[in-house]
C-alpha cells in the first residue's frame, strides 16, 4: 500500500514546506532595525555635560573608597593578640566600606557612561572571515570607531578619573596578598621566603601525641574503631597564643581513620606509617586549601565540599575526582609505650594547595 494511502507526513498535510506558493502567504518580512529614539544627552549638551560629571563623580567615589580601605588597613593598625574589639570592628567597617565603594563606583560609572553618553544605535552586520589585508584594516577601523564612540578622547575628565579609579582599585588586593607573608615579624622564619617552606614544617614532630580537636584529649589506638574518623591536632596546639594557634592549626590539622589493612594499597616506603590500618592524612585540600571533612565509610573516600575533590583512602589518598592536583600528604604515626598514637615525624611534603612550587 502506498505512503499516500497511509496518510504519510509528506502527503497528509501535517508538514508545511517552505518555498512553495502555498507557504509564501505565511512569510514574514524582515522588520529591520527599530527607529532610534534619541536620549536627552544626545540632544541637550547640558544634559550630556551633567551625565559626564555624574560618571566622573562615580569614578571619584571609587577613588575615595580605595583611600578609605587604606585608612583602615594602615592607619587603624594591624590586628593581633590583645587588639581591642572596638579597633577590630572599626577596621572591618573601613575595609568593607572601602572595598564596596571602590568596586561600586567603577561598575556603576561604566554602566552610566554607556547608558547616557556612548552611542546606542542598533546595527546589524553580516559575519565574514577576516583574511585579506583590506579586511584586517577594516577590523582595525572598527576598533578605532569603538574607541571614538566611547568619547574617551573627547572627555578627558572621564578618562582621567577612570584611570585613577582603576589604578587605585588594584592596590588593596596587592596589599592584602603581600600581608600574607609575615616573615619579617617572625624570627623563626626570618631566613625563609613566602613559599612552600612555610607550609612544609608544622608542629608535628617525633613523639608528638595525636589529640582530639578541639578538646585536646589524647587518642589511643584502641579508641579508633573500624570505619571511625577523628579530627586531630598535635598536642600542645591549644596552649599557644590565639594568633599562633590558628596559624599552626591551619597547617597541622589531620583526619585519623581506621581501615581493614587488607584493603589498603601501601607503598614500600610507607609500610610503617600506619598502625594496623589506622592512618592520618592532612585535612587541607591540595586544590585551594579547603578543609577535607567528609568521610564516606562504605567507599573509603574523603571529599572536599568546596569543589568536590575526592581522595581514595585505600590508595594513600590518591585523587580520583575533582580539581585537586595531588594526593593528601600522609602523617607517619606509631604507638608509644603508653598505647597513645604519636607522630613519627612531620609531613614529608608541604601541605595545602598544589600551586606551590614543590622541590
Amino acid at each position: 500500500m502506498s505512503e499516500q494511502s497511509h496518510g504519510g507526513p509528506e502527503h497528509s498535510g501535517a508538514v508545511e514546506h517552505a518555498g512553495g506558493e502555498e507557504s509564501s502567504q505565511f512569510a514574514v518580512d524582515n522588520p529591520g532595525i527599530p527607529p532610534h529614539r534619541p536620549r536627552l544627552a544626545d540632544e541637550d549638551p547640558r544634559a550630556a555635560k551633567r551625565a559626564e560629571r555624574q560618571v566622573a563623580f562615580l569614578f571619584g567615589l571609587s577613588i575615595v573608597g580605595t583611600l578609605l580601605f587604606f585608612v583602615g588597613y594602615f592607619v587603624v593598625g594591624q590586628i593581633g593578640p590583645g587588639t581591642p574589639f572596638s579597633t577590630i570592628r572599626l577596621q572591618n567597617l573601613l575595609l568593607g566600606l572601602g572595598t564596596a565603594f571602590a568596586m561600586f563606583g567603577i561598575g556603576m560609572g561604566v554602566v552610566h557612561w554607556a547608558k547616557t553618553l556612548m552611542p546606542d544605535h542598533e546595527v546589524t552586520e553580516d559575519r565574514h572571515e577576516v583574511r585579506t589585508e583590506a579586511d584586517r584594516q577594516l577590523a582595525v577601523g572598527m576598533v578605532e570607531d569603538i574607541i571614538d564612540e566611547t568619547q574617551i578622547k573627547r572627555r578627558p575628565l572621564l578618562r582621567n578619573t577612570l584611570i585613577g579609579a582603576g589604578a587605585l582599585a588594584v592596590l588593596p588586593a596587592i596589599a592584602i596578598f603581600r600581608d600574607l607573608d609575615d616573615t619579617d615579624n617572625r624570627s623563626d622564619l626570618a631566613s625563609e621566603n613566602f613559599g612552600p617552606e612555610r607550609l612544609r614544617h608544622t608542629m608535628w614532630a617525633p613523639d608528638v601525641r595525636l589529640v582530639r580537636d578541639p578538646t585536646g584529649t589524647p587518642i589511643k589506638a584502641s579508641d579508633v574503631t573500624m570505619g571511625s574518623a577523628f579530627h586531630v591536632i598535635p598536642e600542645g596546639l591549644n596552649e599557644l597564643p590565639p594568633h599562633d594557634m590558628l596559624n599552626q592549626k591551619a597547617k597541622a590539622v589531620v583526619l585519623l581513620m581506621r581501615l581493614n589493612p587488607d584493603s589498603m594499597q601501601v607503598s614500600p616506603e610507607r609500610e610503617d606509617w600506619n598502625v594496623d590500618g589506622i592512618v592520618a592524612y592532612s585535612k587541607v585540600c591540595t586544590h585551594v586549601g579547603c578543609p577535607v571533612a567528609l568521610y564516606e565509610q562504605h567507599t573509603h573516600h574523603l571529599l572536599c565540599p568546596c569543589h568536590q575533590s575526592t581522595f581514595d583512602l585505600t590508595q594513600e589518598c590518591k585523587v580520583i575526582f575533582g580539581p585537586a592536583g595531588h594526593a593528601l600528604p600522609q602523617l607517619p604515626i606509631r604507638v608509644n609505650e603508653d598505647g597513645f598514637l604519636v607522630a613519627r615525624s612531620d609531613f614529608h611534603e608541604p601541605v595545602g594547595p598544589a600551586y606551590w612550587e614543590r622541590g
